[in-house]
C-alpha cells in the first residue's frame, strides 16, 4: 500500500479470493498511477461488515462507492483520472 493520502479504499476480508483478485487490481492501478490507496477489514468492524458483508469487495474512490464483487480495472482507471 501507498504512503500517500488514499484515494482508494478497498473493503474486504481475509480468505476471501474476491477480495484477493481486487487487491491485485487495486494495487497495480494505484501503483501505475501514483495514487494512495488502503484496505479495510469488515471482520475487524462492525459497521462496516453490517453495511458490505454481501458486497465484498467493495472499492471506493475519493469515499464515494465505486465498485462491489469485482474491480473493472479500465473503470477504476477512468475514476481516478
Amino acid at each position: 500500500m501507498e504512503s500517500q493520502s488514499p484515494r482508494i479504499t478497498l473493503i474486504g476480508k481475509p480468505g476471501c479470493h474476491l477480495c484477493d483478485d481486487a487487491r491485485a487490481v487495486v494495487a497495480r492501478v494505484a501503483e501505475e498511477l501514483g495514487v494512495g490507496w488502503t484496505e479495510l477489514d469488515i471482520t475487524r468492524d462492525k459497521s462496516l461488515a453490517e453495511q458490505y458483508w454481501e458486497q465484498i469487495p467493495v472499492t471506493l474512490v475519493d469515499g464515494r462507492r465505486h465498485d462491489y464483487w469485482r474491480v473493472d480495472e479500465a473503470r477504476l482507471r477512468a475514476a481516478l483520472r
